[in-house]
């Protein structure tokens, strides 16, 4: 019996503990980054905005764009009607932007949408580099500006910090402002560090022509995003991270479009596991390889709340076995060495989303988020198909 008992403790002790200190590197690393120097502020940008049916907010994405801090002539914002059946593009259009209509009933995504907007850039000839903005979201005014620094050091893909614009709408939104500061702000910032690649977050990104030359835009999954930023590791290139400009994005409230969302970012991801982690752990074996096994981990590791019912379930279990024969006493340590350290990178996350103690209180909702989630995983069926969230 005490031997099954350690095999049992063994089989949920490594999956938790690989991940938990994974997670506590990357959290004791997390100090903002310096700033860069100011660029020569000579880099020409194209802002691509993939629409579909956003009459409702285009002209405040337009507007804000307009007011960015960097020279009037050195951007342009390109608005892609994607199978609008909306006035999109009239209302993009008439805000200042340049509008792009595409329409392929059978080519539908995001993904396809770049792509489109990618070519059209490079035709041109005009842009140095390529910026990505959805269409309900707010950005810095200094979002070039951290760009173009970084161009001009050497980057070839950068990435701004992804934040949540409505993180008080509801205790679920406030939830999801402290888990995406976790992914996005506590692990970027250490991989800066690091010297690794902090991905493609869908979101506020840049790259340069010269690197969409080098490294086509192919990426049409679910999970696009993620899809390129692996493509550029593999071919050697990393993703710098801008952690003093932002793009916040409304994020659902409600359970039924939170439901929807979740399905289609999580399907997405098991099929870029699928496809992509042999790739990434050959490429890990090159010289310079850290690039890419970071990025195997970062899809190994399971989304935090699969990683929080690891860790809890083997805490239990450690403790029951612990009352049961004293000898398993080191499962029991090592399996609240796990829960610190998971605790440590969440409360990390709380205190850079900024939502104050209301969020800190919503904390004691996460246990029935993550039942929530593992439920909703568990009914889901893995679908191809790109599905637009609902906008608030």
């Amino acid at each position: 019996m005490t031997a099954i008992a350690n095999l049992i403790l063994f089989v949920l002790a490594l999956p938790a503990t690989a991940a938990s200190l994974y997670l506590l590197l990357f959290t004791l690393l997390s100090r903002a980054p310096s700033a860069p120097l100011r660029s020569s502020r000579r880099l020409r940008f194209d802002i691509v905005v993939p629409a579909h049916d956003e009459a409702a907010g285009i002209e405040g994405i337009v507007a804000g764009l307009r007011k960015l801090e960097w020279p009037a002539d050195g951007f342009r914002v390109l608005v892609v009607a994607d199978n609008c059946t909306d006035s999109t593009a009239e209302l993009a259009r008439a805000a200042g932007a340049i509008v792009l209509e595409r329409r392929d009933p059978t080519r539908r995504g995001k993904g396809y949408a770049l792509d489109f907007a990618f070519h059209t850039s490079r035709a041109h000839g005009w842009a140095d580099a390529v910026v990505v903005v959805d269409a309900d979201t707010e950005v810095s005014a200094n979002l070039l500006e951290a760009f173009a620094a970084r161009i001009d050091d050497g980057a070839k893909a950068v990435q701004a910090h992804y934040g949540v614009l409505n993180p008080q709408a509801s205790w679920r939104t406030r939830l999801m402002t402290i888990a995406i500061a976790s992914f996005h702000q506590v692990r970027s910032r250490a991989r800066e560090r690091l010297q690794l690649s902090c991905g493609i977050r869908g979101n506020g990104w840049c790259v340069t022509h010269w690197l969409l030359r080098q490294v086509p835009y192919r990426a049409f999954s679910l999970t696009e995003d993620i899809e390129y930023g692996i493509d550029l590791g593999l071919a050697g290139f990393r993703v710098h991270y801008a952690d003093e400009a932002h793009v916040e994005a409304t994020m659902v409230s409600s359970e039924q479009a939170a439901r929807t969302q979740r399905q289609r970012w999580e399907g997405g991801r098991l099929q870029l596991v699928r496809a992509k982690i042999m790739p990434l752990l050959r490429a890990a074996k090159d010289p310079g390889g850290g690039v890419c096994l970071d990025l195997a981990l970062d899809l190994l590791v399971p989304p935090l709340s699969y990683v929080a019912v690891n860790v809890a379930v083997f805490l239990v279990l450690a403790g029951v076995a612990l009352l049961w024969e004293s000898s398993m006493e080191m499962w029991w340590w090592l399996g609240l060495v796990c829960g610190v350290s998971l605790l440590l990178y969440v409360l990390r996350g709380w205190q850079l989303s900024g939502v104050g103690m209301r969020g800190l209180m919503d904390l004691t909702r996460a246990p029935f988020f993550v039942v929530w989630k593992v439920l909703l995983m568990l009914r889901a069926r893995e679908s191809a198909e790109w599905v637009r969230t609902k906008r608030e």
